[in-house]
């Protein structure tokens, strides 16, 4: 790709005023993300579009965001990291299917954010030895199944669940809420240089980013989307680990807790998780795996590619669309088909008549 799609891509995720839901709705009705930075044409006609208005019309204008995105994309080829974009084949497909991923990531690691399993483990940040016991023997249950491990690098649960799946061998990701210049807290350098062969260090956030509360919260929403599950060892009655299991929850994820005994303010959070049925109630990892029928090892589904006939040209363009990802929402087969929403829902319904795609939540599509 050339480094002008990536400096549109990188400058699409910086628009002031423009979230992860906006930024989506654009590139689908502009067909893509080049014309929003070339084509003035455009601009009459997003007017029209729903929460697209003068403040986003005036963002889009502004050749600045071009030549901090041009600054980023240097940074980024210079520390050699990787960004991965929504619409590409490369993009973590269970966040790619939570309802408000990132539109760009930027990734430091060689590790797989689509690996076959992976589980989210969070919770307080002054946890008690009985919490640091039980999370290692989490992780550590976990491994012969074949489990990544997903926290946030932050003191407490997650700095140890990252320590116990390294001793484990294990792959592990930390999501941060700051840009890949600087690692917060400064303690974890050590931690988080010895995940990089295998997992690595995720986040939306470009370098030199304000360190903001906000950010947190935001990134708990990609702790939550790149996991099969999550687990909440310990917690409070508030935190951000509750955050990220609500989070997990509106996601249709499934989301699991440590209990502990009433008395304990360490584990009033996770007690009422359970106490809602927000979260299933585990006392290690056997639990867990038998929840998720994990019981045994990964195995590499076969898959059969069917044949089509008597499609026509564009039905089958989508078909292929479909076939290269598994399952994608209608604004990336808008996007990359170059057709109107419209017509995409027309095709996509003789589609689905004739047996060739299943619907699925959320306007996502996959083949039969």
């Amino acid at each position: 790709m050339e480094d002008q799609q990536w400096i549109h891509r990188i400058a699409l995720s910086m628009l002031k005023g423009v979230g992860p839901v906006h930024a989506r709705e654009l590139v689908a009705y502009a067909g893509g993300v080049d014309p929003l930075f070339t084509d003035p044409r455009l601009y009459r006609s997003l007017e029209k579009v729903p929460g697209v208005g003068p403040k986003i019309l005036a963002a889009l204008k502004d050749s600045e965001v071009l030549v901090r995105a041009e600054k980023e994309l240097a940074y980024v080829r210079r520390e050699r990291l990787r960004m991965l974009f929504y619409l590409d084949a490369d993009y973590p497909q269970r966040l790619k299917h939570a309802s408000d991923p990132p539109a760009l990531l930027f990734v430091k690691g060689a590790g797989d954010l689509d690996a076959d399993r992976c589980v989210a483990v969070v919770g307080t940040r002054s946890p008690s030895e009985h919490g640091k016991r039980s999370c290692e023997e989490l992780v550590t249950g976990l491994k012969a199944a074949g489990v990544t491990i997903i926290s946030g690098l932050a003191y407490g649960i997650d700095i140890t669940a990252h320590r116990a799946a390294l001793r484990n061998d294990m792959p592990t990701f930390a999501a941060v809420a700051h840009g890949l210049d600087r690692l917060y807290p400064g303690e974890h350098q050590g931690t988080a240089r010895q995940m990089l062969p295998h997992g690595g260090l995720v986040t939306e956030q470009p370098s030199n980013a304000n360190f903001v509360p906000g950010n947190f919260p935001a990134r708990n929403r990609i702790i939550a989307g790149l996991a099969d599950c999550t687990v909440v060892v310990e917690s409070a009655g508030k935190g951000g680990s509750l955050i990220t299991a609500d989070i997990a929850n509106s996601y249709d994820r499934d989301v699991m807790a440590f209990p502990g005994r009433a008395t304990d303010a360490r584990s009033e959070g996770c007690n009422d998780l359970i106490k809602r049925n927000k979260a299933a109630l585990i006392t290690g990892a056997g639990d867990l795996l038998q929840l998720m029928g994990w019981q045994e090892k990964p195995g590499k589904k076969a898959r059969q590619i069917p044949l089509f006939k008597d499609l026509g040209p564009e039905e089958l363009l989508l078909m292929n669309i479909l076939q290269e990802r598994d399952r994608v929402d209608i604004d990336e087969l808008c996007a990359r088909s170059k057709m109107t929403q419209s017509k995409v829902a027309a095709l996509l319904l003789e589609l689905e008549f004739s047996g060739a795609v299943r619907a699925l939540p959320g306007k996502i599509y996959e083949p039969a």
